[in-house]
């Protein structure tokens, strides 16, 4: 039978939550015993080899860029770095599932610094449920009870990160290459990594660690081309509600690998966060089409 584009649109983004949550089960647990900045570097060397030689293979790798964008590949490359390094440092210590949890706040938070930053506008609708997504994330993160810690506070200075990467790529103009942007956030996180090392302590690596990394890698590079396949078939619209697929992912994987299963508080958050989130994306939908 075959599959109208939005099926396969649906299926590919699948595939990608899928692929990313798997990518951050392996760096888990190879965090487990391996250095932070040391597990960075060796999985950076891997993500960028790869994606530089498709970038390559696809002519769509260059490094001449307009002058008013190397700022803004500039930015995105820094936001890139510091969401990356903030998200694994947290990942170390949180539950998959209540850091992916917080990360489903991010299309709440692009939408409501768009308004700010941006001038896009926003009603009143829109605006609520950002609001209520945010009190999700308040409930996930409980300030002020026991399980409240500076590893949460981490993830969300990932979410603010990855907001201001997304915001510096909107202001990119169409000249830039995906790949090359991709790439040059790659070789950063790769470098800040191999870096940290040095100065972290560089620890000889087991064969169980390098499968973990390997595994990692592959998964990072299998989410990257699926995301990338995704936005080439199908409505975004009707295929970008299937992301938050990502927490069923994580709370799967939180169990089967380190039995981990998130409590009652912790999916009532998520559930008001998916649930805006989602409102949100169909409404934006709406406008679009009125």
């Amino acid at each position: 039978m075959q599959l109208s584009d939005n099926a396969r649109g649906v299926v590919l983004m699948n595939i990608a939550m899928a692929a990313f949550t798997l990518n951050d089960t392996a760096m888990k647990a190879a965090m487990q015993t391996l250095p932070l900045y040391q597990a960075i570097g060796l999985r950076g060397i891997l993500s960028t080899l790869a994606i530089a030689l498709i970038g390559l293979r696809l002519g769509a790798l260059t490094l001449r860029l307009p002058k008013r964008d190397l700022g803004y590949v500039a930015i995105r490359t820094f936001a890139e770095v510091a969401s990356t390094l903030t998200f694994l440092a947290a990942l170390v210590h949180m539950q998959i599932a209540n850091l992916s949890a917080i990360m489903q706040a991010l299309p709440l938070a692009v939408t409501l610094a768009a308004a700010v930053f941006l001038g896009e506008a926003i009603g009143w609708r829109r605006a609520l449920a950002i609001g209520v997504g945010f009190v999700g994330v308040l409930i996930i993160i409980r300030p002020g009870t026991e399980g409240f810690d500076r590893w949460s506070v981490l993830g969300i200075v990932s979410v603010a990160f990855v907001v201001l990467r997304d915001l510096s790529t909107r202001k990119m103009s169409r000249a830039v290459p995906s790949v090359t942007v991709a790439v040059a956030a790659s070789a950063a996180v790769m470098l800040v990594g191999l870096t940290g090392a040095t100065v972290e302590g560089w620890q000889t690596v087991t064969p169980k660690e390098a499968m973990l990394i390997l595994f990692a890698g592959v998964a990072l590079i299998a989410g990257y081309l699926s995301v990338v396949a995704t936005m080439r078939v199908g409505d975004i619209g009707a295929v970008a509600p299937f992301r938050y697929m990502a927490l069923l992912w994580a709370i799967l994987m939180g169990w089967l690998a380190f039995g981990n299963l998130p409590d009652t508080w912790t999916l009532i958050g998520s559930a008001l966060v998916v649930a805006s989130g989602l409102f949100t994306l169909l409404r934006e939908r709406r406008l679009r089409r009125g």
